[in-house]
């Protein structure tokens, strides 16, 4: 859980001062969408190749690595921005962000999928919760810093090395990576074990290695897990398309000041954190595919809400709406993805992450693009079409059907 709280301080640390990045460096919205784009870059260098990475550190040594890059990401961000005050060196500071976030996100979505398979009931909606706390108290530090003039330096260099060093702390918790998993190709019978939540499950036998690549380019065959990563778009979408332009939005789509759309950034995740913790006990009671077809809903209509609304105070009620309702998509998919079979898990979280991150960090960018012609408020309306292809796709996360043994 302290891993993902504080994947989430060092997202919401530079994503909360997006507006000072934006005025330090005297930023339009189609070049803060090519500012983003490098992070894009850099999370498509590395996505891709995290499965194959996971299954060569383990999880506890790729969720270290990762941390380390990110947090020398966060430190060059904020020279670009104060010392250099050049879009270039910032670009390069998100780029490296992308890098790292990348290879610890799969880890912990490996370790989260075995500590469900271990506990025997859903736990990841929790862990991305977790991730979701981080970003509620990040978003604070960064509305804080903001207001109080605090430079982009000072305060991305703090959250790196808290990053850093708690991260490191956290991961020698971690568990999975002293299981041995069974090889795909094996002829040996695999004893069942049956999940209340998720289904019949193998059971894990020592003694054997796992063929990374093989499975990593199994798992891009697989129309389940493909089509499982579509629907985690979607939703990721939702979610990253808030991240980056919510403050932003109320800035210039409503008038407040820096701190202000920090604070709205801040009540967005708030909401998710609180619909993650909850999301266990209604996932418990109504299953995958109704909890995410609520969710699409509820995100559709909170961001209808935010784009359209009146008055400010609306609109923060609005983000509250597409908060919860985007809070589930992510974890759910991962869960779906992975939970049910911890031989082919990190393969296919891997390419769920490379088709979701796709949408979560190449959305944003081409959103600024977009909203240089229409506005950046308005140009949040382009996310309600894979808001509804998700809802469409909720069925495919039905657990799978016993495997034979």
């Amino acid at each position: 859980m302290l891993a993902y709280f504080m994947s989430g301080i060092g997202a919401a640390s530079w994503v909360g001062r997006i507006p000072a990045i934006r005025d330090g460096l005297s930023l339009t919205p189609a070049t803060i969408g090519g500012l983003l784009l490098c992070m894009s870059l850099g999370s498509f260098a590395s996505v891709s190749l995290s499965g194959l990475v996971v299954a060569r550190l383990g999880a506890r040594r790729s969720t270290v690595v990762g941390s380390l890059v990110m947090s020398l990401g966060l430190i060059v961000t904020g020279l670009g921005v104060t010392v250099f005050a050049a879009p270039v060196v910032a670009g390069i500071g998100l780029a490296t962000i992308g890098i790292g976030v990348s290879p610890w996100n799969t880890a912990s979505n490996v370790e989260g999928a075995a500590l469900e398979r271990a506990l025997e009931r859903h736990i990841m909606p929790r862990l991305h919760g977790s991730f979701s706390a981080g970003t509620v108290i990040g978003a604070a530090l960064s509305a804080l810093a903001a207001g109080l003039g605090l430079p982009v330096l000072w305060h991305l260099s703090v959250a790196a090395v808290l990053v850093a060093v708690l991260v490191w702390i956290a991961s020698r918790s971690f568990q999975s990576d002293f299981v041995h998993l069974p090889q795909a190709s094996t002829e040996r019978k695999i004893e069942m074990t049956r999940d209340p939540i998720t289904g019949p499950i193998p059971v894990v036998q020592p003694g054997q290695k796992l063929d990374a690549k093989s499975q990593v380019a199994a798992a891009w065959r697989e129309p389940r897990t493909l089509l499982i990563g579509v629907l985690v778009l979607g939703l990721a979408l939702a979610e990253g398309a808030a991240g980056d332009w919510v403050p932003l939005a109320l800035a210039d789509g409503y008038g407040l000041d820096n701190a202000l759309g920090a604070v709205g950034y801040g009540v967005f995740v708030t909401a998710m954190t609180i619909g993650r913790f909850c999301g266990t006990v209604v996932l418990d009671r109504w299953g995958r595919v109704i909890v995410l077809r609520v969710c699409s809903a509820t995100a559709a209509l909170g961001l209808l809400l935010f784009v359209f609304a009146p008055t400010p105070w609306l609109a923060f009620a609005a983000l509250v709406v597409w908060g919860l309702g985007s809070s589930l998509g992510f974890p759910v998919g991962m869960s779906a993805v992975a939970a049910d079979d911890p031989v082919r898990a990190a393969a296919r979280v891997s390419v769920v992450s490379t088709i979701g991150y796709g949408a979560f960090l190449c959305g944003p960018p081409l959103l600024g693009l977009l909203g240089e012609h229409i506005g950046i408020l308005h140009s949040l309306l382009a996310v309600l079409v894979l808001i509804v292809v998700s809802f469409v796709l909720a069925p495919v996360t039905r657990k799978q059907e016993p495997i034979a043994s």
